[in-house]
Parts: structure tokens; sequence; C-alpha cells
């Protein structure tokens, strides 16, 4: 049996547990031990991060050979168009080449936690919000995305990695799960919520 912890990772965040410059880390949240980052969310991105102990399931999620699918939903500056959300599904070209086909669509209502701190916000111009899944992980890659269409990107929230669903998490806290051995994609009925940390740094 496996452990997972499903994390929400705020704004302003490393994804690691220790900093030299002493920036805001995992530390300051989860008080589990042995566990480790099954892949990255940037200092200035939020949302869904996984934590295991496992080596086996941090190699299955995080590999890039593996291909899980992660989703976003993103604030992009200017109402987004159908040509530019053709342009993604298509695939754009990046510096290091063409991206992979997503899956996106325009999100018309988007609620979410406030952000800490705010977007920069032009009243002559107006925001959007769209859902994008890819099955990749380049470097900023949802950024690069958006820019290379004409939409910069304001906000970037990760809501799921493959079938792991950020759900009812606030920033800052997380849960657990117990995965299967056997089936690494499976987990046990019966999670277990557990409150983020009280550490004095929230």
């Amino acid at each position: 049996m496996a452990k997972l912890v499903l994390f929400n990772k705020p704004y302003g965040v490393l994804s690691q547990f220790t900093d030299s410059q002493c920036r805001p880390t995992l530390a300051d949240y989860i008080c589990q031990k042995g566990f480790y980052p099954a892949g990255r969310l940037d200092f200035d991105s939020e949302g869904l991060l996984l934590l295991t102990a496992d080596g086996a399931l941090q190699h299955q999620i995080s590999h890039p050979k593996k291909k899980m699918a992660k989703t976003y939903w993103v604030q992009v500056e200017g109402e987004i168009s159908i040509d530019a959300l053709r342009a993604l599904r298509r695939g754009v070209v990046l510096k290091e080449g063409c991206s992979a086909p997503a899956r996106t669509r325009r999100l018309p209502d988007v609620k979410l936690w406030p952000r800490t701190p705010p977007i920069r916000e032009r009243k002559s111009i107006p925001t959007s919000w769209l859902e994008l899944t890819i099955c990749e992980g380049r470097n900023r890659q949802v950024r690069r995305m958006t820019a290379a269409v004409g939409f910069p990107t304001l906000r970037l929230v990760r809501m799921a990695i493959g079938r792991w669903q950020l759900g009812a998490l606030k920033p800052g806290e997380y849960r657990m799960e117990e995965i299967f051995t056997a089936d690494k994609t499976r987990s046990k009925p019966g999670q277990k919520r557990i409150p983020r940390t009280d550490s004095g740094k929230h």
C-alpha cells in the first residue's frame, strides 16, 4: 500500500522542502516525513501537487514518458478567441518545437479563492478563463502556449493530474490517499482528509 498526498499549493510557494533564500516551501504546510513531490508546479502557479514516499509511484506520475494528463484552469489577458482555442488543440510552435495537441475549452464562469497577491488588472482589457489539458511537461509550457496564440497567462491553477483532482482543497490544505501497490492507479475507499499544519508561516 502506497500513500499519496494531494496538496493545494498556494501562489509563491516552492515545490520543495528547503530553500537557501528563505522563500515559502512545502515544509511550511506539510508535516508528513519522507514524502517528495511527484513532479513540480512553478513558484507562480497554484493548485494540485502530488507527493509520495513511494519511488515507483513517483516515477509513474512524474516521468515524461508516462504522459499523464494534467488539467489547468488558465486566466488569460483578453477574450480568448475561437481561433486561439483551435490553435491550442492543434499544437503550437514553441522554441524547442511544436507542442502536442491540447484539450481545451472556454470556461464561462469560474469561482476560485482570491489570489494573494491579486493578478494585475487593466480596466481597458478584459480577461477570460479556459481549461487546458496537456500530456507533456515542458518548462512553463502552459504559459508559453497561451502566449504563442496571443493571450498571455495571468493566473494558472492546476486542477487535476491523471484521475486525481484538486476537489474542495483550499490553498495550503492537503489530504492523503492510500494506493493499492498492485494497481497504483486506484485508491482505497475512505480517504483521510488532513488539514494544513500550523507552522506559523501561512
